[in-house]
């Protein structure tokens, strides 16, 4: 997704940082076509990757560079009174601005004001797409006028201390499709509001006080990355969690229970899964080993138990960590492949004859009480169902065929040496 706000005029010593940036940008464009650059609300330069700020950018600049200015085409008669409206009601709302950010919301234009962002309609008006407030340590509440910015692509407000819950409006912002609330002190339920906004591909609320249990729409969404860790979200998993097309997700240091769904196989195109640092329980399903792509998986640090499970044929596997469950021993075919995946911690389990495993004691008896019946799972000897591939584990060793369709359960697949 390419930022759809435009780059505002600056002054020469930012020209200068941008001249020498766009050779790097050119070499990107060639690699990654969803790019752009902008300038956040301390001056600096930073580029957007497939809609999402922070991960290629220049060093901050010293404070001295001037404020963003709107481009010369932008005048205060084309700015819209609902955009004003909004933003001088938020303005109200913010209680402390100690870098005098907000402070830069003065006069009828707010295209003009630091961290704001405009890009041009037809006819020469100009309206708002972005607002970036990263790093501004404001705080305050966020206010139902918000929902005025019809046209907002993007709202970032990582690392300020907003307070209070996300307003119903928020519904309204059909136009957003990154919403970064991250390292703030919200709380209250998960903002359903985020279901309703269409175009939503990149949810970020970590470390915020968010409670209460993750709602299953959220898996029908058509989003690349969620990240919910450290919060205080409780109860079980959505069944309807591996059923999306989602790259990153991110659900560690939580309060969650029960069992790890089945569909976590569906998950065809994830690359990053971290579950660490909750309270779930029973067996891994053995739909695992459908997550081909996956690069780092992280189930730590929960009480899980059974065997660890067979991801010796995940091949894009860079960092596993099953450490601090209550697992017993590896699969039979798997086991001293997992031995060489990098990054593999299995540390404090169950496993006879393993190193820094957890005492005799604490291995009595299945963990989460008779929660954890409930999760258990006989292992698997057939063929497992994995979306438009069957991957069949048996004593005799791991078989991979492609199929649209199911496996029978009369057939095997062919083995693959």
């Amino acid at each position: 997704m390419i930022s759809s706000f435009s780059t505002p005029t600056m002054n020469n010593n930012n020209n200068n940082k941008l001249s020498l940036l766009l050779p790097t940008l050119l070499l990107l464009h060639l690699s990654f076509p969803k790019i752009s650059a902008y300038i956040g609300v301390n001056g600096g330069i930073g580029v957007w990757i497939n809609g999402r700020g922070g991960g290629i950018s220049t060093t901050t600049p010293p404070p001295t560079l001037s404020t963003p200015t709107p481009s010369t085409s932008t005048s205060t008669s084309t700015s819209s009174s609902k955009e004003y409206t909004a933003l001088q009601t938020w303005k109200a709302a913010i209680t402390e601005d100690p870098n005098g950010v907000i402070s830069t919301w003065v006069g009828p234009n707010p295209c003009s004001y630091k961290g704001v962002f405009c890009s041009n309609l037809p006819g020469g008006l100009s309206t708002i797409t972005g607002i970036d407030l990263n790093h501004a340590h404001l705080k305050g509440t966020l206010v139902p006028a918000l929902s005025l910015l019809t046209n907002l692509n993007i709202l970032h407000l990582n690392s300020n201390s907003f307070t209070g819950t996300v307003p119903d409006s928020f519904q309204d912002l059909q136009s957003l499709t990154e919403l970064d609330l991250s390292n703030n002190l919200f709380s209250g339920p998960f903002p359903t509001q985020a279901l309703y906004v269409p175009n939503l591909i990149y949810l970020d609320l970590r470390f915020n006080s968010f409670s209460g249990p993750i709602p299953g729409e959220l898996f029908d969404k058509q989003l690349d990355a969620i990240f919910l860790n450290n919060n205080q979200f409780e109860g079980s998993i959505p069944d309807s969690f591996g059923y999306s097309v989602i790259k990153e997700v991110l659900f560690l240091n939580n309060k969650l229970t029960g069992c790890i769904p089945d569909g976590l196989g569906h998950l065809q195109d994830i690359e990053v899964l971290d579950l660490s640092f909750n309270s779930l329980t029973g067996h891994v399903p053995s739909s695992v080993s459908c997550l081909t792509g996956i690069e780092v998986l992280n189930i730590g640090h929960n009480q899980l138990s059974g065997t660890v499970p067979d991801f010796c044929d995940l091949r894009s596997l860079m960092n596993l960590t099953v450490a601090f469950n209550f697992f017993s021993g590896f699969s039979e075919d798997c086991g001293r492949s997992l031995l060489r995946v990098v990054g593999f911690d299995f540390s404090r389990n169950c496993i006879p004859g393993g190193d820094m495993q957890r005492p005799p004691m604490e291995c009595l008896g299945l963990p989460g009480a008779g929660g954890a019946l409930s999760c258990l799972r006989l292992p698997s000897t057939g063929p497992v169902s994995c979306p438009g591939v069957m991957v069949s584990i048996g004593v005799g060793g791991i078989g991979v065929s492609f199929s649209s369709s199911s496996p029978s359960s009369s057939s095997s697949p062919p083995s693959i040496p």
